[in-house]
């Protein structure tokens, strides 16, 4: 996993005021509660005191309460009080539990999974992706490394073999193309798929896939991908990093073809039994990749079509050797 970054986490609606919902993200344990103005907070699921898993605690007004002892932490992770000591008493400042920057936008849950810092970047989005938009969630869980799930959608050439029933109708096996820039934290990719006439290889020139389109794809590190089908209807999707072995999708789909009040949002909802069959045929096929984590070395022998591919394994190299 790539530190100093913003990653979504949860959606909102998983968190709900009063609630303590315990999970594990980026291989360690954590809480996730609200405080009493609704924002959301993230510590680790560990009090300091005797190791115990605040998640199976509750909520005292504005503080976590360890099920244990009572010991009561904050929004910041200071801990404000020790029963056995009393009221009265100032708790030991080494009474802290770790917490992690927290915010809401959008529908999700983002924490700062990285080093404290006085300012923190904007959250990852995509500025198109706006109210004019109705939309419908969906979320699955798979048993790789959020990494080979996102490869898997910088992945054009696999489309007419893994998907030949839906999306990969019509055999165009041929991939002219692609195209893949990064521009900041963000890949642009553009491809052309077409019927192999026997004659003809893929055309690699950016000329005959770029010109007057948009993006066919668009990835914004460390782990948000949109799919931008037409004017209006896109796909967006976080990858979301249990551990190394486990990913969680978040997939969203996007329509504003329809703007009548609740057809718009009946027509939003259809998509997802498409969107989980489009899925389930990837995920076939992507939990039997080894190994399940990617990297740049890992014995895989490449070809131009995996362009893409080879330009997020660079860039996230890249991002994760550098300095904290």
């Amino acid at each position: 996993m790539i530190r100093n970054q913003w990653y979504v986490v949860l959606q909102s609606r998983e968190l709900k005021k009063g609630k303590i919902v315990g999970t594990t993200r980026m291989g360690e344990k954590m809480v996730f509660w609200r405080d009493v103005s609704g924002q959301p907070v993230c510590q680790a699921d560990f009090c300091p005191h005797r190791g115990v898993a605040l998640s199976i605690g509750c909520l005292v007004e504005d503080h976590i309460q360890c099920p244990f002892h009572g010991f009561e932490y904050d929004a910041s992770g200071k801990c404000v009080l020790v029963p056995a000591n009393g009221k009265a008493s100032e708790p030991p400042k080494a009474l802290k539990v770790v917490t992690y920057p927290a915010r809401e936008a959008h529908g999700y849950i983002y924490i700062w999974w990285g080093d404290v810092r006085a300012v923190y970047p904007d959250l990852p989005w995509f500025d198109d992706l706006d109210e004019s938009f109705t939309t419908s969630d969906m979320t699955d869980h798979w048993t790789v490394d959020y990494s080979r799930a996102i490869e898997n959608q910088l992945d054009v050439f696999h489309i007419p073999f893994v998907h030949a029933d839906s999306i990969g109708r019509g055999n165009r096996t041929i991939a002219d193309g692609p195209l893949a820039e990064l521009k900041e934290d963000t890949m642009e990719i553009w491809v052309y798929s077409r019927v192999d006439d026997g004659i003809s290889t893929a055309k690699r020139a950016s000329e005959l896939v770029k010109p007057n389109r948009h993006p066919f794809l668009k990835f914004r590190f460390p782990n948000l991908w949109m799919n931008r089908i037409s004017e209006d209807v896109r796909i967006s999707v976080f990858f979301t990093p249990i551990d190394d072995e486990n990913c969680l999708i978040y997939l969203r789909s996007y329509q504003r073809f329809l703007k009548v009040p609740i057809l718009r949002n009946l027509v939003a909802w259809t998509f997802n039994p498409a969107n989980r069959h489009i899925l389930n045929q990837d995920k076939r096929v992507v939990l039997t990749q080894l190994p399940k984590k990617t990297g740049m070395k890992i014995g895989e022998v490449l070809v131009p079509a995996d362009g893409p591919i080879i330009l997020y394994r660079k860039t996230r190299e890249q991002l994760q050797k550098q300095p904290d």
